[in-house]
């Protein structure tokens, strides 16, 4: 019964330690992914970033608690000055820009892809969900954009969603497939 007890208060730290490691370190990749981005060829148009898919991923990989957790520290980290936004962007003016609500967006789809993906892994659910969690980011953005600039719908989908729909369901659609050799990778 002694061996039973010291185990569980052994492995209870060790399992709540690493856990708060594994966060860290999604919220790292987050922050690291703004970094890898390219400009699109459209005046005043933002970046595409690798952020989304670190965002699917985090998003189909966690609980909505840690989904949400992850993206709201690193959220938080840009907000109160940490270069973590893309192009080194930060503060709270970078999240209330015209473009910035693709960024507030994120953390929306961190706490509904856990909600809809179920929790076995299968594929076709998990791309569904990473397509949907797609289209939460790049419309809710599209329509932020659309009332702080006051385009009209076609403006809009012209260059707040469509530029960004292809290489954006690729990063789903990737997110999805190498779901299981991360969670093999945490849980090792």
């Amino acid at each position: 019964m002694a061996d039973q007890t010291s185990t569980n208060t052994i492995t209870n730290p060790m399992a709540k330690t690493r856990r708060l490691v594994t966060n860290a370190l999604f919220a790292a990749l987050l922050a690291i992914s703004a970094y890898f981005s390219f400009s699109l060829p459209l005046p005043g148009a933002p970046h595409v970033t690798m952020q989304n898919f670190f965002v699917f991923l985090i998003a189909l990989l966690f609980s909505v608690p840690d989904s949400v957790l992850i993206v709201l520290v690193w959220m938080l980290l840009g907000a109160i000055g940490l270069p973590v936004f893309i192009g080194g962007g930060a503060g709270l003016g970078y999240l209330i820009q015209p473009w910035g609500f693709y960024t507030v967006a994120f953390l929306f789809t961190a706490a509904l892809l856990p909600l809809i993906r179920g929790k076995l892994y299968n594929r076709i659910r998990f791309t569904i969900a990473a397509l949907i969690g797609m289209l939460v980011i790049d419309l809710s953005g599209m329509f932020y954009l659309m009332a702080m600039n006051h385009y009209d719908l076609t403006t809009g989908l012209t260059i707040g969603f469509l530029p960004f729909l292809p290489l954006d369901i690729l990063k789903a659609i990737v997110a999805a497939q190498i779901v299981p050799a991360f969670r093999r990778l945490i849980n090792s």
